[in-house]
């Protein structure tokens, strides 16, 4: 494969702080590079350097004549007096930027919602991350580097672009280097892993989950050695204390495979140990939302909602900005009442937000940690049963990656990350049973994500989220619920389902340029927002005979008769569970495994009833 660019020996020093030491790198064709690291380790600084856009102190970055960077920084580099159209192609002719499929394909993956001829200075900052992308994938780069590109993104549109990015460079025609905390976009396109941490770049082959392996092997490396290291110290002191020669055999040791390093690792979560907590913390009501609808003026915005949160739910939200996941969550807080249907929640229930704005931290930003710490309560109880944890405020601070020099930092000089880490904890601090978390991966590295879900594994309650980030949604939920079209609807099968519901979904309305065929010239055409464009439906349902639409109907009427005896059985497992003796960890066990075959069960009905309402619809 061709060699791209190349670092030799890069030193980075600021003023307080040595970043990095004789770095040594290479990129060539066809590599696709994530770059992980713990938040201010110098990913970007990394980044820039490999770009031309920073001096390293001493060393050399060398890159092959005629090739060209692309960039996307963190910061908004966008020019307010421009178009969005403007920004993303320039002032070429229709026609030509219209002929390039490539071009087409950046517009409808992440400008669809958008006004072609709206001014930049009018857009939201998510819009105007999303037009800087556009504008850098439509250009012609051999390399490219982004910093963060799944920020302001949705699901459907993270999914988008590991496409994109994949077909691009997928025949070893440039390189790719990517920073982000998006795990899962790292999973799916990656080809190599550069961690940086301690002034070096350790690479790694794969995405993450292959990095993550390596480095479990690593540290488990690390651990032998230091553990036959102590213990050869030991045998050297006894040979001292006797003072006859010591004649010891040299240990055997040996790399196990990847499946070896996790076979003993137990599951995440005791679900029943969790879900029998929280049953006496919360009892036997949650929060009931029965027929509920919401709407602003004259924009319904949510419709006949049926949602009964049970007792340790785990519970991740989808849907597109705007779609009314706000408005859900809001209903299940108290904080919007439905305009029509009814709520209801248990008396114990006691919720608390993440919220995005971080409100919970204004009324502290000039203390340090350590005073705001200090007024919270002595001790905080994780997990359940023989693992339940007593940890100090500062054990869990510690936890949530907190230095004790960071104590004596005033809340205001925290970083983004840090200050999401201290509006966890005092939330957590607090000690809620139903737990909603709006976008809680904002600004954390992937260590600190890894620790969030660690904590979470062992917190005991009902818990809900709502994230973009889908490696962390699938990771800490059991089961996905989506909005469509203002409905509440269940997902059996997750962020695919979802997916595949959002793709099959009808065209509302044109708000970005319509790309279209002409078959008079055969050349590609655009129109603008607004004009008489359609966009014609693509048949995607088989045709059917009347015998065969009959039986399908009859199929589907069998199953929905089957669905409502498994509800009713379900429900009365789920209320013979928070009767049950919480010591008798056997007989929940069973119970638990029964109402997980019933819920089985039903997910598996469900997706074939949606396989034949499709059909006969």
């Amino acid at each position: 494969m061709a060699h791209l660019l190349g670092a030799e020996a890069l030193h980075l020093e600021f003023p307080t702080k040595t970043v990095f030491e004789s770095v040594s790198l290479g990129v060539n064709d066809g590599d696709r590079i994530g770059i992980v690291g713990r938040n201010g380790d110098g990913k970007s600084s990394l980044l820039a350097m490999l770009a031309r856009r920073l001096e390293p102190d001493s060393g050399r970055v060398t890159v092959r004549g005629g090739v060209r960077i692309g960039v996307l920084d963190q910061g908004d580099t966008l020019d307010d007096s421009l178009t969005v159209g403007v920004s993303v192609v320039g002032h070429r002719p229709d026609h030509e930027w219209a002929s390039d499929p490539k071009i087409r394909d950046v517009i409808s993956g992440l400008l669809s919602d958008l006004d072609w001829n709206a001014s930049v200075s009018t857009l939201s900052g998510g819009q105007r991350r999303r037009v800087a992308l556009a504008a850098l994938l439509a250009g012609e780069w051999d390399v490219l580097a982004l910093d963060e590109p799944t920020n302001h993104l949705d699901v459907e549109a993270i999914t988008w672009l590991a496409g994109h990015l994949k077909r691009r460079w997928s025949a070893n025609t440039g390189g790719l280097l990517m920073i982000t905390h998006d795990r899962w976009i790292l999973d799916e396109i990656c080809t190599a892993t550069w961690e940086v941490h301690d002034r070096i770049v350790e690479p790694f082959e794969g995405g993450y989950a292959a990095y993550i392996l390596q480095r479990v092997e690593r540290d488990r490396q690390a651990a032998a050695t230091e553990a036959r290291r102590k213990n050869l110290a030991r045998k050297e002191l006894a040979w001292l204390r006797r003072g006859a020669p010591a004649r010891t055999s040299k240990p055997k040791f040996r790399i196990d495979a990847a499946n070896a390093l996790i076979a003993d690792v137990p599951e995440i979560r005791n679900r029943v140990e969790l879900e029998s907590l929280a049953v006496s913390r919360l009892g036997k009501d949650v929060v009931d939302i029965v027929d509920a609808s919401v709407s602003y003026g004259d924009k319904l915005v949510l419709t006949d909602v049926e949602w009964r949160l049970a007792p340790g739910e785990r519970t991740g939200i989808l849907g597109v900005n705007g779609a009314g996941k706000s408005t859900l969550l809001g209903l299940i807080s108290g904080s919007v009442p439905p305009t029509s249907g009814r709520v209801k929640r248990g008396k114990t229930v006691k919720v608390a937000i993440l919220s995005q704005q971080m409100t919970e931290l204004n009324e502290f930003l000039d203390d340090p940690v350590r005073v705001v710490i200090s007024g919270l309560r002595t001790s905080y109880t994780f997990g359940a049963g023989s693992k339940a944890q007593e940890l100090s405020p500062g054990q869990l601070l510690e936890r949530m990656g907190f230095s004790n020099a960071q104590l004596s930092t005033p809340v205001k000089d925290l970083s983004g990350g840090q200050q999401r880490r201290l509006q966890l904890l005092l939330i957590l601090l607090d000690q809620p049973n139903v737990l909603i978390l709006d976008e809680p991966t904002n600004d954390l590295d992937t260590d600190m994500l890894a620790a969030l879900e660690d904590l979470l594994d062992s917190w005991p309650g009902t818990l809900i989220v709502v994230s973009h980030d889908r490696y962390f949604l699938e990771r800490v939920t059991d089961q996905q619920y989506g909005i469509l079209g203002g409905r509440l609807r269940h997902l059996p099968g997750g962020v695919d389902e979802y997916l595949k519901l959002r793709a099959a979904a009808p065209v509302e309305s044109v708000e970005a340029p319509v790309i279209s065929t002409s078959s008079m010239s055969g050349t590609s055409q655009v129109e603008p927002p607004g004009s008489a464009a359609l966009v014609e439906p693509v048949e995607t349902t088989a045709t059917l005979s009347g015998a065969e639409r009959r039986a399908a109907q009859k199929e589907v009427a069998s199953i929905e008769r089957r669905m409502d005896k498994l509800n009713a059985q379900i429900q009365t497992m789920h209320e013979q569970l928070v009767a049950h003796d919480p010591s008798d960890f056997e007989g929940l066990q069973q119970q638990s495994t029964k109402l997980s075959e019933l819920e089985d069960e039903v997910a598996s009905l469900e997706e074939r009833w949606l396989e034949l309402t499709d059909l006969t619809d």
